[in-house]
């Protein structure tokens, strides 16, 4: 049931032209992944390159970091639903622009409202900034906050985004031990 109104919202997207200066260079939409009844939603900013080939969410070098932080909470992506808030891949991996990520938003909030978790981790500061404006990552990660918007309410928690543990391994350790913290909390 769910998994049909996720597919219809994705057909809904590419009806609708969602931006399509990054439709026409993306290979696919990636829409997102794992269980539609899932508690936990991982949000990211946009798909890379390995994504945009393969269709799903977080497949590259950080999806490899991320699936080794759901195995150290005792998660699985079966267990969890991954998506990002632009549902394209940016050219060149650049960063999503404010009118692409806003174009994308009230979709990603459909796709939340279907899904109905009872946590939405937010991977980075771009993903976390749209649901927490005042969002500072480096003080506010791992602490999570309540979020409304249009009548849904959410539990919100900012991590830092995978790839930054690849860039710098000391933050390794910090989103593990962030993103074990919270899969308690979910429990």
């Amino acid at each position: 049931m769910k998994q049909q109104q996720l597919d219809d919202l994705a057909q809904e997207i590419i009806a609708n032209n969602v931006c399509p200066e990054l439709a026409t260079q993306a290979t696919q939409l990636v829409m997102g992944d794992g269980n539609p009844n899932a508690d936990i939603v991982l949000i990211g900013e946009a798909p890379g390159k390995n994504e945009d080939l393969q269709g799903k969410p977080f497949v590259g070098a950080a999806g490899k970091f991320l699936d080794e932080m759901l195995r150290q909470a005792g998660l699985a992506r079966s267990d969890v639903y991954i998506t990002n808030i632009v549902k394209y891949r940016p050219p060149n991996n650049r960063d999503p622009l404010p009118a692409e990520k806003q174009e994308f938003w009230p979709y990603l909030l459909r796709q939340l409202e279907i899904i109905d978790p009872k946590f939405v981790i937010t991977l980075g500061r771009h993903s976390g900034g749209y649901f927490i404006p005042d969002l500072h990552i480096s003080h506010d990660h791992g602490h999570p906050r309540r979020v409304a918007y249009h009548g849904q309410e959410f539990m919100v928690v900012p991590l830092y985004h995978p790839a930054a543990a690849l860039y710098n391994g000391g933050m390794r350790q910090t989103l593990i031990d962030d993103f074990i913290a919270t899969a308690q909390l979910v429990r």
